[in-house]
């Protein structure tokens, strides 16, 4: 093991869809050149050259730049915990040595692939971010306009997951009562009903990998603990809301007062603190900068 570069209790986060960056294929080509193989044959193209056309192209892609990320990182850390935002469930898990890395991947494909099924198959599915209010406006918002809490990220941010139209009408209201919504680039309702053709193939595809006892507990980013049967709740996340704001408060409470993004991006560098007061964020990339300047 390298110089371990922080020694206070930390938790790793791994990023979901939305975090791509535009340096991500390098540092996979550079860092990780057997994972850019594997993908681009098992997707059947370069999916970093399509990354934002649609989400069976995007998961494969972030998948493999975060465990690019890992890899430059997995020596340098003494995690005590790890939780994954949605897709970065199967990268946590694979990082704990809980998956192999392969499987995970093949899993990755299959997901991204059956997500851009059933949004297609539903054709009027999106998501809509709200900001500025508090998880319980964020789902009195959802109920009351016919959607659902898809991502519960923050207090004051929650995503919502439903028919076009109805969001329409959601992100109306919530410019009335002073709230920003931001209409995201997704052509599907993740995390909702619209889901639902995809759980049964991913759960099957599931059973048919192994699962170890990961080397670090894995959190659950639907149930807020530790996974039970990974195979049961991965399939079973597609369709329930992820509660990211718990995971943080959960992340806390067994101890963590360093989160650490395993990237790409910085999506939940920026959430952590504003989930779980007093706690520490930094990023991979800005943790692994600061070593090379004091070296």
């Amino acid at each position: 093991m390298g110089v371990v570069l922080n020694q206070t209790p930390t938790a790793i986060l791994f990023p979901g869809q939305g975090s791509q960056t535009a340096g991500m294929r390098e540092l996979v080509a550079t860092t990780r050149p057997d994972l850019l193989q594997a993908v681009c044959g098992l997707v059947g193209e370069d999916p970093f050259d399509r990354v934002d056309e649609s989400t069976r192209y995007a998961q494969p892609a972030i998948f493999c730049a975060s465990m690019a990320s890992w890899t430059r990182l997995a020596d340098r850390v003494a995690p005590v915990a790890m939780a994954g935002h949605s897709l970065g469930e199967l990268r946590a898990l694979a990082a704990a040595d809980g998956l192999d890395e392969l499987d995970a991947l093949r899993l990755v494909v299959l997901r991204a692939d059956l997500m851009a099924r059933s949004g297609q198959t539903n054709g009027n599915g999106t998501m809509l971010a709200v900001v500025g209010g508090t998880p319980a406006r964020g789902a009195a918002l959802a109920s009351r306009h016919g959607v659902v809490v898809a991502n519960d990220n923050a207090p004051d941010q929650v995503v919502l997951s439903g028919a076009s139209a109805e969001l329409e009408a959601a992100a109306a209201a919530a410019k009335a009562q002073g709230l920003r919504s931001i209409a995201l680039p997704v052509a599907g309702a993740f995390h909702s009903s619209h889901m639902a053709a995809a759980v049964e193939p991913f759960r099957a595809a599931l059973a048919e990998v192994e699962f170890r006892l990961p080397g670090v507990p894995v959190l659950s980013c639907t149930s807020t603990r530790a996974f039970v049967d990974p195979a049961a709740e991965l399939a079973n996340a597609l369709v329930r809301p992820v509660r990211w704001r718990e995971t943080m408060l959960a992340l806390a409470a067994a101890g963590a007062n360093t989160f650490i993004d395993a990237g790409p991006g910085r999506v939940l560098a920026r959430l952590a603190p504003r989930c779980a007061a007093g706690v520490a964020a930094a990023t991979a990339d800005t943790l692994l900068e600061s070593a090379d300047v004091a070296a």
